[in-house]
């Protein structure tokens, strides 16, 4: 049996059954960028566990047992438009890291929002970079290996993993000590990438409904990539009817040109927003990440 048969039902053997270790809050004390947060402007979370109003970002962490741990670390941030956060299929993905080894941690990041930011369009983009520096900070606490740190993003989350992993000299945080904020490679998930009239929405609740050229090009994050952009392993399924598809193909070709390690993946079908199934592909693309990880030292050595 090859390995990525053996990988496969190994997966499907994980039960799922850890708690979430820790919960981290990302700032301590005044939370940077932020107005004063109305009484009306209350985090929720819906019968579905799509949470919207946060003013509050905080990470939970998952960490593997310590004989399967590997000292990688993978942070997830998940889709929902910019509008909500998507949380389910995160916390499942990041069980199923902590089985193979890695450390994994869920953002609840700040959603773009008028009502608590100054400026809402660098929100997200502060909590994903606070969220590394306080992984990579905290590293030899966890066990981690400060550079074997990732970041994972679905759907708009995509957008915002990709933002920060392309646009490193945009420090939009207080970072005196000069921590790396760059990930060491990324895995993008039916990502949101280029900002055009396919996918008003989450444009719009990021940068507003008439930015200008200028910023439509900043927020379209192939026009970003350069050698520097860490390794980038891709997910989308062709018959997306949300994120189309050419958001990740036109990622891709830029890594091409860049000559960055990457992988991509195309599904024949399989839509928008699942998880690490779905009720297409069974195969789990999971099983290609991991072994692509491996590949560029970010796995198991065995």
């Amino acid at each position: 049996m090859n390995r990525a048969l053996i990988f496969f039902f190994y997966i499907l053997s994980v039960s799922f059954c850890y708690a979430q270790d820790l919960t981290i809050p990302l700032y301590q004390g005044q939370v940077p960028n932020a107005k004063k947060t109305p009484a009306d402007y209350r985090e929720e979370t819906d019968s579905s566990g799509l949470i919207k109003n946060v003013s509050i970002p905080t990470m939970q962490a998952y960490f593997p047992a310590k004989h399967k741990a590997n000292g990688t670390a993978i942070i997830i941030f998940a889709g929902g438009g910019y509008f909500v956060l998507a949380q389910k299929k995160c916390v499942e993905i990041a069980k199923a890291f902590t089985e193979l080894g890695v450390a994994a941690f869920v953002v609840k990041y700040r959603l773009p929002s008028d009502k608590i930011m100054i400026d809402k369009a660098i929100g997200p983009l502060q909590d994903a970079q606070t969220a590394i520096k306080t992984v990579r900070r905290r590293a030899v606490e966890w066990n981690i290996n400060p550079n074997r740190i990732g970041m994972m993003g679905l759907s708009a989350g995509g957008h915002l993993v990709s933002t920060a992993g392309t646009q490193l000299n945009r420090v939009v945080i207080d970072n005196k000590e000069n921590t790396s904020l760059r990930p060491d490679f990324m895995i993008l998930l039916y990502p949101v990438i280029i900002y055009d009239p396919d996918i008003p929405r989450t444009r719009e609740n990021l940068i507003g409904k008439n930015p200008n050229p200028q910023t439509l090009g900043l927020y379209s994050t192939n026009k970003s990539v350069s050698q520097v952009t860490p390794p980038t392993f891709l997910v989308h399924a062709a018959d997306d009817d949300v994120i189309p598809v050419k958001n990740s193909l036109q990622f891709f070709d830029a890594l091409l040109k860049a000559k960055v390690k990457s992988e991509m993946h195309i599904l024949q079908t399989g839509g928008h927003g699942f998880g690490i199934y779905d009720e297409e592909n069974k195969d789990s693309w999971l099983v290609s990440c991991y072994e692509w990880m491996r590949k560029n030292g970010f796995g198991s050595a065995d």
